[in-house]
C-alpha cells in the first residue's frame, strides 16, 4: 500500500514513522509519504488559507492551494484522480472510523489523506477532489494530522508483515472474529496478586473452555454488563 498524507506539518509524522509496526510495514514494501501544501502553493509567502466568505472566525484552507498540491503530486487534474484513487478528507462530519472501514481501507492499493487546519477546507475541495470525508469521532481537534495518524496506524497494522504475529490482528475489539464485540479480558503472571485471581478457566489448559469463556466475556463487554465479582 502507498499512503500520501497532505499536511502543513510533515515533520509531525517523523515520530509515527519510527513505530515498530510502521517500520515493519515499510520493510514489506508499504509506504507513507507526507506532502507539504506550502511546497506548491500558488500564493505568495507560502500562504495556504484565507478568511471565510460571509464572515466568521478562523481561516479556511483554499481550494486553489489544495488543487496545486494534488496536481504537483499526481500530475493530473484532481477531479479525475478520485476515479482511480481513494482521496479522503479528515473532517469531524465524515463517516466515523470503525473496524469495518479500516478493513475497507486496508484492502486499497493506495490512499490519499487530506489534513485540514484552522476552520477546515473550502467545501469545493471535498465536493470535487475527494471520494469521502472521514472522522475519528464526533469531536473537534486542531487539525487533521492526529486523525491521519490514527487512520494510518489502524490501516498499516492490518497489512501483512506489520505485526510480529499475524494472529495479533485477528481477535481484536470489534473484529469479525469477535462478531463486532469488544475484545475479551487478558491476564498474565502472577496468577494471584493481592488476592486478585486469574480466572481458573485460563489456567485449566482446556482450549475449548477457554475459547467459550473468551467468547462469553466478549459478548458481556458488548452489552456493558458487569463482570464477575
Amino acid at each position: 500500500m502507498q499512503i500520501d498524507v497532505f499536511t502543513l506539518f510533515p515533520p509531525w509524522f517523523d515520530w509515527f514513522r519510527g513505530q515498530r509496526h510502521v517500520v515493519n510495514a515499510f520493510a514489506h514494501g508499504h509506504r507513507l509519504d507526507c506532502v507539504d501544501y506550502r511546497a506548491s502553493t500558488p500564493l505568495k509567502a507560502g500562504q495556504v488559507d484565507d478568511t471565510p466568505f460571509g464572515g466568521g472566525a478562523g481561516m479556511v484552507l483554499r481550494v486553489d492551494v489544495v488543487e496545486a498540491a494534488l496536481r504537483a503530486r499526481y500530475d493530473e487534474d484532481p477531479v479525475g484522480l478520485r476515479q482511480r484513487r481513494r482521496v479522503i478528507a479528515l473532517s469531524p462530519e465524515g463517516r466515523v472510523l470503525d473496524d469495518e472501514l479500516v478493513e475497507e481501507l486496508a484492502a486499497e492499493p493506495a490512499l490519499t489523506l487530506l489534513c485540514g487546519r484552522y476552520e477546515g477546507f473550502d467545501e469545493r475541495i471535498t465536493e470535487n477532489f475527494c471520494t469521502e470525508k472521514l472522522s475519528i469521532g464526533r469531536y473537534v481537534v486542531a487539525g487533521g494530522e492526529l486523525p491521519a495518524m490514527v487512520v494510518c496506524d489502524a490501516v498499516l497494522r492490518r497489512l501483512p508483515g506489520a505485526l510480529g504475529h499475524e494472529a495479533s490482528a485477528v481477535e481484536e475489539s470489534f473484529s469479525r472474529a469477535l462478531d463486532g464485540e469488544p475484545e475479551y479480558p487478558h491476564y498474565t503472571r502472577p496468577a494471584v496478586w493481592r488476592g486478585w485471581r486469574v480466572p481458573d478457566v485460563l489456567l485449566s489448559g482446556h482450549h475449548e473452555r477457554i475459547r467459550q469463556w473468551r467468547a462469553a466475556e466478549s459478548r458481556r463487554r458488548g452489552t456493558g454488563a458487569p463482570g464477575p465479582a
